[in-house]
């Protein structure tokens, strides 16, 4: 017998033997083996933005410009500040009732002017994109910087990154190597070094060079201005990565505090549970081995 399967409005299957004729208003184009089906009842296009979650709509705000851009400010903090300028309310002491001030204006901000007068923060609006677009960069770098180390540190000393501090109270070394300082004069010179560096970075007063400055730290010249489908690309594998490191370190500092374990021994706990035999039966239970 033969069948046929119609999904409404998306696509008519048939067996070879019969024949469905095509419906006004829908075409179809073949290349090669496959087919696109255009027009129709209850065809929907597929969306070109890329949005944090199907079926939201993008904010104002946030036009997809920036890299890893997804339309993700549920609370609205990068949403650019107005405020309401109010009249000044009657104090005519002769009239028997004075009238309060109304709303005569609204007053938008700029939130991304850099200004030379406060290098530690040079920012004329807290509650700026570009600004926590900046933050947001750098605190992925120094994540990325520092998930990579705990997990090659503790796999090379066997020390777990939430003791290191306890170890270098005995004696500051690096890889394996005693050093002639000791942990209150490499913190002062951590401090001395890193703040030197911000307050440099915060003279710049170009939004891109403050997060891109390009030159020695961008040697194989990967995001030139001559491919910016490139440049953006990497820009936006750069963001991700940064906040998928972010997470992943914040999830090392529960692991620390809740197991007293650094990275490689919670994920080793993790594997002992998964190779436990009640695990397994449970599993079994649901999935049954052929």
């Amino acid at each position: 017998m033969n069948q046929c399967l119609t999904m409404r409005g998306r696509l008519n299957v048939c067996c070879a033997t019969q024949k469905t004729p095509i419906k006004k208003g829908t075409q179809a184009v073949k290349k090669g083996t496959k087919s696109t089906r255009q027009g129709g009842a209850g065809y929907r296009a597929p969306a070109t933005d890329a949005l944090w979650l199907p079926n939201v709509e993008r904010p104002a705000w946030l036009d997809g410009s920036l890299p890893g851009d997804r339309g993700f400010d549920p609370l609205g903090l990068s949403k650019p500040s107005e405020f309401v300028q109010m009249g000044g309310d009657e104090q005519d002491q002769n009239k028997a009732q004075n009238r309060k001030g109304d709303a005569e204006g609204v007053i938008a901000t700029q939130a991304d002017v850099l200004s030379s007068e406060n290098r530690l923060s040079p920012y004329s609006e807290v509650f700026g994109l570009q600004r926590f677009r900046e933050c947001e960069l750098i605190h992925g770098r120094w994540a990325m910087m520092a998930t990579l180390g705990a997990i090659v540190a503790e796999a090379t000393t066997g020390v777990s990154w939430a003791d290191a501090g306890k170890v270098e109270l005995d004696g500051a070394s690096y890889a394996g190597l005693q050093l002639p300082f000791s942990i209150t004069q490499l913190i002062w010179i951590e401090t001395i070094l890193v703040g030197g560096i911000e307050v440099f970075r915060n003279s710049e007063l170009d939004l891109e060079k403050r997060i891109y400055p390009g030159g020695i730290f961008d040697p194989l010249n990967l995001a030139s201005d001559e491919n910016p489908e490139r440049t953006f690309s990497l820009k936006t594998a750069e963001i991700k990565h940064g906040r998928l490191a972010m997470v992943a370190f914040f999830g090392f500092g529960i692991q620390a505090l809740a197991f007293n374990e650094g990275a490689l021994g919670s994920l080793a706990k993790f594997a002992d549970g998964l190779s436990n035999s009640e695990v397994v039966e449970a599993v079994e239970a649901v999935i049954p081995v052929v």
